[in-house]
């Protein structure tokens, strides 16, 4: 199984490098993430959180955006669209095969 092969060590740095990355391509907004992945930086926020136990998501939230999700929604999120909101809801309905 992969999680056999897959080391602690290993995934702690491919999973900084994924937060680096979404950090830096602030131009990729968290509806488009939802809409094409099934996830996004909240997602990936509440996910720490959990695992962690003793984060808040807003905490776990400004960990993975970089700053305070409040300034990062101001400066890098849009209204969104119908269009990404239907995206959005037809990839996270398939989530529920995942879990």
């Amino acid at each position: 199984m992969a999680d056999t092969i897959l080391t602690d060590a290993v995934a702690a740095t491919a999973f900084r490098r994924l937060v680096a990355h979404l950090q830096h391509r602030t131009d990729v907004e968290n509806i488009d993430l939802m809409g094409t992945a099934g996830f996004c930086r909240n997602c990936l926020a509440d996910w720490v959180a959990e695992a962690d136990g003793a984060l808040t998501r807003d905490e776990a939230r400004e960990i993975i955006h970089g700053m305070p999700f409040a300034e990062w929604k101001a400066k890098h999120q849009g209204e969104a669209t119908p269009e990404q909101i239907a995206r959005m809801k037809e990839s996270v309905a398939k989530n529920a095969d995942s879990h």
